[in-house]
């Protein structure tokens, strides 16, 4: 008897909602991006609804759009990632903790570091979501003319992540023996020293804390191009997907696991969670009411400023009433991105004005809307056909919005047997399904 197949579910959060006007909906807390005990709040609820993850987006520079835009979105600014997790793990005990971390603008040095201490500080919930950074605008905040070309960055992503691996993998697991009488804290045989020279990065290690709680923090990817893909498939346990229809979150699906598994890998071992925007209403007119009440607290220079982001070009000058332009200038941001807006907008015979609604609005990915049992269907079915593993759920407005999917979406999807009732362990992997990795300096 095949056994019935799971949903995972991660909270994409920025910290808060990734929706442009979501402050301003009301009983929503403008200030929940910085405010703690607001956060406190949201990870709590989490935690109660079961989730998986505490996903935390970041950024290195203030969003690359006109400061007319840039002025209307509390996306913009945020706290530290590897400062606010480890408060959160202080006031949860199963929720996993997710964070975005950049090879290109970071050392691996310090990457392994921070996601070791947090992996020992939270017991072992601990997450790495690799990005190579899209924004151009970071790359003039570490010293840089112009940003880093976009094949360049996965390269040294890829090398990023065997040295940050390597260097959690300095301690055996046994290597700190403590013992008082003789006075050894650890056993010298049992440090590994890397000693990295790379096309990219020169290393030499050991890290200085011991081997993470779960072997290695989860990893989490998020590429779409090609690149993206094969990184995820070699190194990725969690992918963050963007497809918005399951046609093609199928194909997705089934791309990188056959990819995962001529890379020698367990495809079971790398789960597929697309970005799920999700509105909760006693019917489904009430769930559209309130998507359109908050789309209306867009501004349009918002919208414009967003679709200029997706598309990796200024979006401004372009026909509100027409078409996008049948041809675009080159870009260098995230090649997936461009593509994601332009299948979208071919397939729904998009205008630009059309466009920037939807992307002003939450970035055109997948939206889910309606009562709780609609929910509960539309998700069954990506998990059933194989469009996915989970979701990772973005809430148009907080706190309402995550309390409406807790109280009302999870006791349906458990009702359903698709969706735990207790968490299975004490770690994020245990939680997930995934194995605990060994140490490959060490058997």
């Amino acid at each position: 008897m095949t056994e019935r197949r799971m949903l995972k579910l991660g909270a994409f959060m920025r910290p808060a909602s990734i929706h442009t006007a979501a402050w301003r909906y009301p009983g929503a807390f403008p200030d929940a991006n910085f405010n703690l005990q607001h956060m406190v709040r949201f990870a709590q609820t989490l935690e109660r609804g079961k989730f998986d993850a505490f996903f935390m987006a970041d950024h290195l520079a203030v969003l690359n759009m006109p400061m007319a835009a840039l002025q209307r979105s509390h996306t913009s600014t945020s706290f530290e990632p590897l400062t606010l997790l480890p408060a959160l793990a202080m006031v949860t005990k199963h929720l996993g903790l997710i964070a975005t971390a950049s090879t290109t603008f970071d050392a691996p040095y310090h990457i392994a570091r921070r996601f070791a201490s947090l992996d020992h500080i939270s017991g072992g919930r601990a997450g790495w979501n690799i990005v190579t950074t899209s924004n151009p605008d970071a790359a003039l905040n570490f010293g840089l003319e112009e940003h880093v070309e976009h094949d360049e960055r996965y390269r040294r992503a890829r090398e990023f992540f065997d040295v940050v691996t390597g260097l959690w993998d300095s301690w055996a697991d046994d290597a700190f023996v403590r013992d008082v009488e003789k006075g050894i804290f650890f056993d010298p045989a049992k440090l590994h020293v890397l000693n990295h020279k790379g096309e990219h990065l020169s290393v030499k290690g050991p890290l200085n804390i011991a081997r993470p709680v779960q072997g290695w923090p989860v990893i989490v990817q998020a590429g779409a191009s090609d690149a993206g893909r094969q990184l995820a498939a070699e190194t990725a346990e969690a992918i963050f997907a963007s497809q918005n229809n399951l046609a093609d979150a199928q194909a997705f699906y089934a791309d990188v696991k056959a990819r995962a598994a001529a890379a020698g890998r367990n495809p079971e071992h790398l789960k597929v969670l697309p970005g799920c925007f999700v509105v909760v209403g006693d019917s489904l007119a009430d769930a559209q009411a309130k998507r359109a009440r908050l789309d209306s607290l867009v501004h349009p220079d918002s919208g414009i400023a967003s679709l200029s982001i997706a598309l990796g070009c200024d979006a401004s000058g372009f026909d509100l009433d027409k078409p996008l332009p049948a041809e675009l200038p080159p870009t260098n941001q995230s090649l997936s991105g461009r593509e994601r807006v332009l299948t979208m907008a071919a397939r729904e015979g998009l205008t630009v004005g059309q466009l920037a609604q939807r992307f002003g609005a939450h970035y055109g990915g997948l939206s889910m809307m309606g009562t709780p049992a609609d929910i509960a269907d539309q998700m069954q079915a990506w998990l059933e056909q194989r469009g996915c593993d989970g979701f990772n759920i973005m809430f148009p407005f907080l706190p309402e919005g995550l309390d409406d999917f807790v109280d009302r979406v999870v006791p349906e999807l458990q009702r359903r047997g698709i969706f735990r009732t207790e968490y299975e362990g004490a770690t994020l992997r245990d939680n997930l399904g995934l194995p605990r990795v060994p140490n490959r300096f060490f058997a």
